[in-house]
């Protein structure tokens, strides 16, 4: 293999690992948003744990994701300072405002919501969570911006040896964002409500003591990987004529696009199908024990589904890295070797590996554990009378 094909390699495999983590984290946030809104308005203990529980898991997944995607911003320079010569002031602009702005805000307000808990006023800590899941939606929104620029350098023109941004509007307007960012959205909701759903059914199959807990939080898993796999599937079949329109070769041109659409699709109806019949016996399937361990299969479905469509979206427009502009060749670090691609895919992967055992290892523990010890927004203890 040589060195293209080692850095082509080296950023499938740490894309892939990262995009679950992010995949989870866009699912979670809105139901713990949710959950949270409907415990302040409630006021019901039972809500509370299950913002807390649910809550928890999003955090553990957070935490983790953050460290693969500096791994992926490292790579741009080490791998591909090509792409940062010819597009770094078109590409960079998005990626520098989704760090500056939407990384920074979203990993403030999830800090205050974390350790605000019985210390902030309810309604301003709720505010928090909502403003986690709308920051967190626009950095999605910024990292499709810039991949959809990838797709379709809209809005750019060449100047001398470089690209150049002469159009903001055409930028966010790119019609391979129009329907890709709300079907990224969607399948984030997918993935969380079927771990939602899957965990719930582990415990409900285990005869857990938290029947009602769990019980609430499985209907609560369905509802949302039904809403999700509808909807990722409708803007998925919506952008094939965006996507038609400026690359009309890319599911021909290359067999490895092709075969990650057609699986994609074949998972993602599966996943409607199944989930629909969830839905429709979502009264009874808390009780139904022979039914937990296929809900349980499920639940890996959905990162499956999301690695093949990033290769179907990826992979369809080679050799180019930015279509008819710049090839995956002309992107590639000058002077890169075989020796030190070969190190630093080793350590990428290694590391990007470890931390997603660590995350399901960490998620697995605390759906094992339950809801009867939730570290996240424990009460603080109390404090001792001084008396003189």
């Amino acid at each position: 293999m040589d060195v293209l094909d080692l850095a082509r390699l080296q950023f499938a495999v740490t894309g892939s690992l990262h995009f679950l983590f992010v995949a989870l984290t866009l699912g979670l946030a809105p139901l713990v948003a949710i959950m949270n809104t409907r415990y302040v308005r409630k006021g019901d203990p039972e809500l509370e744990r299950m913002t807390r529980f649910w809550g928890q898991i999003y955090v553990t997944n957070y935490a983790l994701g953050i460290v693969t995607g500096l791994v992926m911003e490292f790579q741009f320079g080490l791998s591909w300072s090509g792409l940062t010569h010819y597009a770094g002031d078109v590409f960079g602009a998005p990626l520098a405002v989704e760090t500056l702005v939407a990384f920074f805000l979203e990993s403030t307000f999830l800090g205050l919501w974390i350790f605000g808990w019985h210390k902030l006023p309810k309604r301003l800590h709720l505010a928090c969570i909502w403003l986690v899941t709308l920051t967190a939606y626009a950095s999605a929104f910024w990292i499709m911006v810039g991949n959809s620029f990838l797709q379709n350098p809209a809005g750019a023109v060449v100047r001398g040896d470089h690209l150049e941004l002469v159009d903001f509007g055409a930028l966010l307007g790119n019609p391979t964002l129009v329907m890709a960012l709300p079907h990224v959205l969607a399948a984030g909701l997918l993935t969380a409500g079927c771990v939602v759903m899957g965990a719930s059914a582990y415990q409900l199959f285990r005869r857990t003591a938290e029947q009602a807990f769990f019980t609430r939080s499985l209907r609560i898993g369905v509802v949302t990987a039904f809403a999700g796999a509808f909807l990722t599937s409708g803007f998925g079949y919506a952008q094939f004529g965006f996507v038609d329109s400026v690359q009309p070769d890319k599911w021909s041109a290359t067999p490895l696009a092709g075969t990650g659409l057609g699986s994609m699709q074949m998972i993602g109806e599966t996943m409607v199908l199944l989930t629909m019949l969830a839905l429709i016996c979502v009264k009874w399937l808390p009780r139904w024990r022979w039914a937990h361990p296929v809900l349980m299969l499920i639940t890996p479905l959905p990162f499956i589904a999301l690695i093949l469509g990033w290769i179907a979206r990826e992979v369809g427009r080679q050799p180019w890295l930015i279509y008819n502009k710049l090839t995956v060749a002309d992107a590639l670090t000058p002077g890169l070797t075989q020796g030190r691609i070969m190190l630093s895919f080793v350590a990428f992967a290694g590391v990007l590996g470890l931390l997603a055992v660590v995350d399901y290892l960490l998620i697995a523990r605390l759906v094992r554990r339950g809801p009867a010890v939730i570290a996240l927004g424990e009460q603080p203890a109390p404090q001792p009378v001084l008396t003189f």
